[in-house]
């Protein structure tokens, strides 16, 4: 699989990407105590397929005897990521929720996620949106024509521990287009100068997920569920980004 896109297969990720940021904020927009994670994926496959799109993660894992059955990800509180919408979950105040949803689009996939409060929130659980948010930001900065993947992880986990918090080091991003997961992996922690060299024209998603408490996380028997192990809060971010010369322009935005 080529990592390098063209400029044709560029642009269509670009269209792709601000589709699936639309869709992405529409849910976000409905999320309220007493809304169900099910209403929630409900809205997000019908923005996608308003706007011609659909969902990548509906499916994914097909052939391997345990797909995923939604088109959302809807991650409360001590879930990191990968939780399944049901109808018998609705939403309380006072809970945070990670929100990721990927989409095909002209053949091409992107990838992104946000976490959001529900309702009002402890100061504890806004400071660490806050910092899980600005430690992707400090991630993409890093990324240029010829920066390392170590360059990303290192900034990221500066970050997020120099304000208490822990980068889990069991998931990371992930390089994304052609499929909903390409090579290379990219950890939210590392050494700056170690790793894969990045190109111009690889697209690539960042997504630093942020425990409050300790680093461990553990898998849920449905298969697709990760929680933390300590049960603290965790928040997730996520975009699809192309590589440029200069640094790296934003496609899910």
């Amino acid at each position: 699989m080529n990592l390098i896109k063209t400029k044709e297969e560029i642009e269509k990720m670009r269209a792709g990407g601000r589709i699936l940021a639309t869709a992405l904020h529409e849910v976000a927009a409905a999320v309220q105590p007493g809304i169900t994670t099910s209403e929630l994926n409900d809205i997000a496959e019908q923005a996608l397929k308003k706007a011609g799109a659909r969902p990548s993660f509906l499916g994914y894992g097909r052939g391997k005897g345990n797909s995923y059955p939604a088109s959302l990800c809807t991650s409360i509180n001590e879930a990191v990521v990968h939780a399944i919408p049901s109808p018998d979950i609705k939403l309380e105040a006072g809970q945070i929720i990670g929100l990721d949803l990927g989409c095909w689009y002209e053949g091409l996939c992107t990838d992104m996620a946000i976490t959001v409060p529900v309702g009002e929130i402890s100061v504890s659980a806004q400071k660490l949106i806050k910092i899980t948010e600005q430690s992707l930001y400090e991630g993409l900065k890093q990324i240029k024509s010829g920066a390392r993947l170590g360059d990303i992880g290192q900034a990221i986990q500066a970050l997020v521990e120099a304000n208490g918090f822990s980068v889990v080091r069991d998931l990371c991003g992930h390089g994304v287009g052609h499929a909903v997961h390409e090579d290379p992996a990219i950890p939210n922690f590392g050494r700056a100068g170690t790793g894969l060299k990045l190109e111009a024209g690889m697209t690539i998603a960042i997504e630093p997920m942020v425990n409050m408490g300790k680093a461990r996380v553990d898998f849920l028997a449905d298969g697709w569920t990760v929680v933390t192990s300590d049960k603290s809060l965790s928040a997730h971010f996520e975009h699809t980004v192309v590589v440029t010369e200069q640094g790296c322009e934003i496609l899910t935005q």
